[in-house]
């Protein structure tokens, strides 16, 4: 009799594992991914919060790489995104991509990846994520602060300290890029951009510190998100 019990019990675990298939989920993008100092980064987070609320077991991945640009990440996408067999993919590049190395001597008078090329990685990403039956999910980039460090090494044309919103003037070129991308493309877009812009002055100073990287309450932010955009989109995740 207890023999049949167990045997029960394990057949009842079988099948609870076919009606909760597992997701993974590969966050592809930057340092503003990538996991940083003692910060929580958003990837961790989104594993933790789709357990809690999903019924589809899911994995999520942290493919940032601090400092890389649409460019550099197509070179490693295969190895760090396609090769795990992603359900989803969630893709965040544009301020290293946007960026002008006013620091430098002389000065770059370029970006680091033209919008266009921008644009065409991206397209990539998608269509080679498409391929393989993975979803896809865009984010925008968060915007820039000025801080003084910020002011030492970037306050230069293109760029403009005089105006708040001046370390962003390069930037915004690239976010619309990708607006239009997921529209054309149909691809599911958490415009970040858009939400820091509805936020008062001192929230987003909150939210970047040091001008450009998501404090802890931005992680906790980004996932938030991500968790509602997929959790009223389950197909995103679906087996």
């Amino acid at each position: 009799m207890r023999s049949l019990t167990l045997l029960l019990f394990f057949i009842g675990l079988a099948a609870q594992g076919r009606s909760h298939p597992s997701a993974r989920i590969v966050a592809f993008g930057d340092s503003t991914t990538a996991p940083r100092a003692s910060l929580t980064a958003y990837p961790t987070l989104l594993e933790r919060d789709l357990n809690a609320r999903g019924s589809v077991t899911c994995q999520v991945i942290n493919a940032g790489v601090p400092g890389n640009t649409t460019t550099m990440g197509r070179k490693r996408f295969e190895t760090d995104v396609l090769a795990v067999r992603p359900t989803l993919v969630i893709i965040q590049f544009g301020i290293n991509d946007s960026a002008f190395d006013v620091w430098k001597n002389p000065p770059a008078t370029t970006p680091r990846v033209p919008v266009e090329e921008y644009r065409k990685n991206l397209r990539h990403f998608v269509e080679a994520s498409r391929e393989t039956g993975a979803a896809v999910i865009l984010m925008t980039p968060n915007p820039l602060r000025w801080t003084p460090a910020m002011k030492k090494r970037y306050g230069k044309p293109p760029y403009d300290p005089s105006r708040p919103d001046g370390f962003n003037l390069t930037l915004v070129a690239y976010v619309d890029a990708m607006r239009a991308l997921a529209k054309e493309m149909n691809v599911p877009l958490l415009d970040v951009a858009r939400v820091y812009a509805a936020l008062p002055p001192e929230s987003v100073d909150a939210l970047l510190p040091d001008g450009m990287h998501p404090s802890q309450r931005g992680h906790d932010l980004v996932a938030q998100l991500l968790t509602d955009v997929i959790m009223a989109n389950p197909g995103l995740i679906a087996p």
